[in-house]
């Protein structure tokens, strides 16, 4: 039983692996790719923000899509979306094509998570902590060692390679899955489809879905336009959406996003503000350093990866020793070492120009790596923390949706500092803006509740 138990975990940890390790990967690619469509930043960075807004919307919909049709069926077809975008998208004759395949892969591997942490909670009753642990290595891996591993391909095989390296693992996710992963347990007569179909649709705000989908793409066309010519009408409208979906989600039965609870649980609101904002600050120096290393100081895309380790290494290194500390002192510690490194950070691109040693660089990046293990463990369990045991599954949806939101802002924050140029200047303005970000984390961190996470009370 134990040893058919290991095998699903590691069947899921191949799929899951996959969002974060693509999210990640293109941080290295964006140079070459402004290259190879002769665009601008602002332009590529449609094509990580068109990512996690696909993300977004995909997960908790995928969440509840697996609920009702099958979980084991739903993290296959997911498998199948990532392989279909992962061999097409090398062959994309413009750049609104490669879009639309990493929309297709970002949908695909959006649906892997919660299908396969369903799988999970439902098969593996023992020992469930230290599965999801072990899932989390993956997940948290794949997106620290993404920029390396997307350096090492591009120097092997261009951009398309970024693609291409998925085909091998999703080959032996889905052999794995179709033999391994438990069957879905449910009636598979025509006549049980078609009610599970119609009871589908009901649960799914599918009005509300629309509303927020192209809430997030007016306002970020907006965002994005401010930085060259302003398109006002796309702000004008996204407003008007906002407006819009709030009353939706406010009088729906069953919301997309259940509003009331960022109203009658503030502290659950807070964490979401914090996990956005850190978010923005560690996407912005995940994705805007590989561009300065590779525009500046026009190092290559292996030596950009190798460089982004730093920021990886010491993410790795501090997670498990975060846990540890997290479960003797609680979350506020960790979370304001995290403020002060996320403070501390960026302040020193002040330091850095043209001349510095990439040993310093080095020094620089690991300072900020450590922010993201501290982060990702404390506020998590502050989550636990702060959120009723029967609003979990509602609130973890939430949370990668802010997350997403996150890394969208942060491609947006870096078209205004990136707009026109990337240099030194550009760097120590980041620098600073980023500085008084981190500032408002620690602030953040000392309303979080003090205490250890009691698990027996969850």
């Amino acid at each position: 039983m134990r040893k058919r138990r290991n095998w699903v975990l590691i069947t899921v940890a191949l799929g899951i692996l996959l969002n974060p390790l693509n999210s990640s990967m293109i941080s290295v690619a964006v140079v070459r790719l402004q290259h190879a469509f002769s665009l601008t930043f602002t332009q590529v960075s449609w094509l990580i923000s068109t990512y996690y807004l696909a993300s977004a919307i995909a997960q908790p919909v995928m969440g509840k899509v697996a609920d009702s049709v099958g979980r084991k069926r739903v993290y296959l077809i997911g498998l199948i979306l990532v392989v279909i975008s992962s061999v097409t998208a090398p062959f994309s004759p413009t750049f609104t094509w490669l879009i639309g395949l990493r929309l297709i892969q970002s949908i695909g591997s959006g649906a892997l998570f919660p299908a396969g942490m369903a799988i999970v909670r439902q098969w593996v009753t023992d020992r469930q902590a230290q599965a999801l642990a072990f899932l989390g290595i993956f997940s948290s891996g794949a997106a620290a060692f993404g920029p390396s591993i997307g350096g090492f391909m591009l120097h092997v095989g261009d951009w398309p390679a970024i693609f291409t390296i998925n085909i091998p693992i999703i080959i032996v996710g889905v052999t794995m899955g179709i033999f391994l992963l438990p069957p879905d347990k449910f009636d598979n007569s025509a006549g049980a489809r078609s009610a599970g179909l119609k009871s589908l649709f009901r649960q799914l705000d599918m009005l509300g879905i629309g509303l927020f989908a192209a809430m997030i793409i007016l306002i970020l066309v907006f965002l994005l336009s401010m930085s060259q010519q302003t398109i006002w009408w796309t702000g004008v409208f996204g407003v008007l959406l906002i407006a819009a979906f709030a009353w939706r989600e406010l009088r729906s039965a069953r919301p997309f996003i259940d509003l009331r609870m960022f109203r009658e649980n503030m502290s659950f609101t807070w964490v979401e503000i914090q996990f956005v904002t850190v978010n923005i600050i560690f996407y912005c120096i995940f994705f805007g350093i590989p561009d300065y290393l590779q525009d500046a100081r026009h190092f290559d895309a292996q030596v950009t990866g190798l460089l982004m380790l730093c920021v990886a290494g010491s993410s790795v290194i501090v997670s498990p020793l975060t846990g540890m500390w997290v479960a003797k002192s609680g979350s506020r510690p960790p979370l304001l070492l995290a403020g002060l490194c996320l403070t501390v950070g960026p302040l020193l691109f002040l330091t850095l120009d043209t001349h510095s040693s990439m040993l310093w660089m080095g020094v620089v990046f690991f300072v900020l790596g450590l922010s993201n293990g501290l982060n990702n463990i404390g506020l998590q369990t502050a989550l636990f923390k702060v959120t009723p045991a029967p609003m979990m599954g509602t609130a973890s949806g939430l949370f990668m949706t802010a997350r997403y939101m996150g890394t969208i802002l942060s491609t947006v924050f870096l078209g205004f500092v990136f707009s026109r140029a990337i240099g030194t200047p550009e760097l120590h303005t980041l620098g600073i803006a980023l500085g008084v970000m981190g500032v408002l984390v620690i602030l953040m961190s000392l309303r979080i509740p003090k205490g250890r996470y009691d698990t027996a009370k969850a």
